[in-house]
């Protein structure tokens, strides 16, 4: 049992020595991580259920297997990737750095003027940096998956604890929600910070309910907040709140369901009453203009919740063969933890009285109200994984059974299936979210060079760092514009891209970007055919107009500027 844990991590670390990344197509990482991978992975998983089932293995062994679990999902594409992965990341890093240049409101910032309304993160990753003295983010953003989720752990101890003393259903419960947390927002942003913020006000909660399982000095006492804690959960609340835009509704949503039981209330509603007097101060001041130009839409969502509940569950019968199957697992992953999660609340009758049901039902409200781009249903299992993970434990760790160790060791094949089904989730679509030097090099070139007012013309967002003075210049999308656009764009490519470039000028040129990864987005979400971004290049080579101003095997860039009616020089 102990041989597991250091023999695992010693496989998984030989594994990574020679890894194909190029070769990632529809199935991202899972088609390039050789056997040795998989099966350090099982290896690690069947360590920790042989020391879960053992009552005389100290506890510091199983922190060591969630810890080495976490590094295996986490650390992996750190570890093999030359640089931060995920294009919304890099968005981040590119509002950190303008609001350092601006000393805090970015203008003229236009789609990603939401990060002026809710700058909590970024101003406080500037306020890192102005005393670190680091010249940017990056560095430490590719290690946000592995360092958010190992700084969970102990929310998700302190949750678990509050409502039992049975190490097994604890320790098991934190290994089923690393094992299904497969939503993939665990990145450098927001809602990692915010959501890391909500159990943990989750947690100082649960520890104060006349439920909780710890000991208390004086049972007669009335349940109410010790001095000083209710102060300190209205301060994270208040960062929530400043932060993000989803996370405090999910916390108000969380509140009230806690507080239908009546010994809760008199914990539950004086949070509630404060979280709420925050969100609404803060949305009818700081962030008064964006919920005013959205409050149509808002109120409109409220009218449809079937829509939005179904926003989640698109068509995607135009992406690639593997990304259908990927949707079917992580799906089929998501329905096993819910249904299994509703059999716990009906034959285990003891845990309906943890409050934990009552979190894991919270996020519905939510997400009937609003779509939120079609993400609500993802968010709204995320934010229900951590209590819908102890019941499913409580489900298949019963507390008080005999036999410890065979019942335990009987969840291993379970343990394994969770597991994989994350995988798929989770590393699927890695040939999209990897980037190159080459690609990095490309962005910055551009936004080293492009005159304030320049056009620079993407196919998808997935570029690295072009971003980058974004109050700057105008970004286009071409995957993301009017459906005849697009259209055109397929059909005849020069056209539909030239149709967003009329009048650019040597001061205002338009810089067209294309990269592999674009090419592995299009190809792996069906937005545009495999051969759009050859076509284009083939077009621009002998177009008036373009010239080549950077190459790279993963990354071309093409400078625009409008020819003279005569076709002369500009």
């Amino acid at each position: 049992m102990r041989a597991g844990l250091p023999l695992s991590l010693a496989l998984w670390l030989l594994s990574l020595r020679s890894v194909p990344l190029d070769d990632m197509r529809d199935l991202g990482l899972l088609q390039v991580l050789p056997p040795l991978f998989w099966v350090a992975a099982a290896l690690l998983t069947l360590g920790f259920c042989l020391a879960l089932c053992d009552r005389r293995v100290h506890s510091a062994w199983l922190t060591g297997y969630v810890l080495g679990l976490i590094a295996l999902l986490h650390a992996t594409p750190t570890l093999l990737y030359p640089t931060l992965r995920y294009s919304w990341a890099w968005k981040h890093l590119a509002v950190i750095d303008a609001m350092l240049r601006h000393g805090g409101e970015v203008p003229n910032s236009g789609k990603l003027s939401v990060y002026n309304e809710w700058p909590g993160f970024f101003q406080l990753n500037a306020l890192f940096l102005r005393a670190t003295g680091l010249d940017s983010a990056v560095g430490y953003a590719a290690w946000t998956p592995a360092f958010a989720n190992a700084l969970l752990l102990a929310p998700l101890l302190l949750l678990y604890r509050s409502v039992t003393r049975d190490r097994r259903l604890v320790w098991g419960a934190v290994w089923i929600f690393y094992s299904c947390s497969w939503i993939g927002q665990d990145y450098f942003a927001p809602q990692t910070f915010a959501f890391l913020l909500f159990m943990t006000v989750m947690v100082l909660l649960f520890r104060q309910l006349p439920t909780s399982a710890l000991p208390r000095p004086d049972p007669r006492r009335r349940a109410g907040w010790p001095p000083g804690l209710l102060a300190g959960a209205v301060v994270l609340v208040a960062a929530i709140v400043v932060s993000h835009p989803l996370t405090p509704l999910m916390l108000i949503s969380a509140l009230v369901a806690l507080s239908l039981p009546r010994r809760h209330r008199r914990l539950a509603l004086p949070l509630l009453a404060a979280t709420v007097a925050l969100t609404v101060v803060w949305d009818a001041t700081v962030a008064r203009s964006y919920i005013s130009v959205h409050l149509t839409r808002f109120v409109e969502a409220l009218a449809q919740p079937d829509e939005n509940v179904a926003s989640g569950l698109t068509s995607t019968g135009d992406a690639a063969p593997g990304q259908l199957l990927l949707s079917t697992v992580d799906r089929g992953l998501s329905a096993a933890v819910i249904v299994l999660a509703v059999v716990a609340f009906v034959v285990r009758p003891w845990t309906r009285r943890t409050g934990l049901p009552l979190l894991a039902v919270a996020p519905l409200p939510v997400l009937a109200a609003n779509a939120y781009g079609g993400e609500m249903l993802f968010r709204a299992y995320l934010f229900a994984l951590p209590a819908a993970a102890f019941m499913v434990a409580a489900l298949l760790l019963p507390a008080g059974t005999r036999q410890h160790a065979v019942r335990t060791l009987a969840v291993y094949p379970v343990f394994l299936a969770l597991l994989g089904g994350l995988f798929f989730g989770y590393y699927g679509k890695e040939a999209a979210n990897r980037f190159t030097l080459g690609e990095v090099a490309a962005a910055r070139y551009v936004t080293d060079r492009a005159p304030p007012g320049s056009r620079i013309v993407t196919l998808t967002s997935d570029v690295p760092g072009l971003d980058r003075y974004y109050e700057q210049h105008q970004r286009i999308q071409l995957a993301h514009q009017d459906p005849k656009d697009t259209e055109r764009l397929v059909q005849h490519p020069l056209a539909g891209l030239t149709a967003f470039l009329y009048g650019a000028t040597e001061q205002k040129p338009a810089y067209i970007v294309l990269s592999r990864a674009q090419d592995m987005n299009g190809y792996l979400t069906g937005a545009l055919p495999a051969d759009t971004s050859q076509r284009l290049r083939s077009a621009m080579a002998t177009a008036p107009g373009f010239t080549l101003v950077f190459a790279d095997e993963n990354a071309t860039v093409y400078r625009y500027v409008t020819p003279p009616p005569d076709g002369g020089t500009p």
